[in-house]
């Protein structure tokens, strides 16, 4: 038998534990939808809301190996300083991450799993949004690596000092 090249993917052996990325579950966790003008604002001649997003992430430990990341977003329309809807989502999921290094179990729990989640709850808002009787509301995709890298930087600056 003669010896192949295995294209540098690295073979476990005693030293080294497998690296594991499963997703065990994906769930909706959370769900609220608010509109305190209705239904006057239905028949308002001319309004053109302001709809601010915001985004929240967080992951813990559920066991060994064993994580949850929760991604959260907000979206509120407003008008003339009057709330027009509030929609709050929260999609997450539950994932076996094995094997790798403290900071790239970060990176995966910080960026690559919300970006899992996020067509989930994308959909999820617009729908919302629509069956509360308004314009859907379509988010636009979020660079969850950039946001994790700025997390990462932002931590670095708080606990070293800024680079002169």
């Amino acid at each position: 038998m003669t010896d192949q090249p295995n294209n540098g993917a690295t073979l476990p052996t005693e030293n080294t534990t497998e690296q594991q990325f499963v997703i065990q579950k994906i769930y909706l966790k959370d769900v609220s939808f608010e509109s305190p003008q209705a239904p006057d604002i239905f028949v308002a001649t001319e309004w053109s809301p302001e709809v601010n997003v915001q985004v929240a992430n967080n992951a813990r430990k559920l066991g060994e190996g064993v994580f949850e990341t929760a991604l959260t977003i907000t979206a509120t329309a407003t008008h003339n300083a009057e709330t027009i809807y509030l929609a709050e989502v929260q999609y997450a999921g539950i994932f076996t991450i094995a094997g790798f290094d403290d900071a790239s179990a970060q990176q995966i729990l910080g960026a690559y799993c919300p970006n899992l989640l996020q067509p989930y709850i994308r959909e999820t808002v617009s729908d919302l949004v629509m069956k509360g009787g308004f314009p859907q509301l379509i988010l636009q995709p979020i660079n969850f690596d950039h946001l994790y890298a700025q997390h990462v930087a932002e931590q670095l600056e708080q606990t070293h000092g800024r680079p002169q």
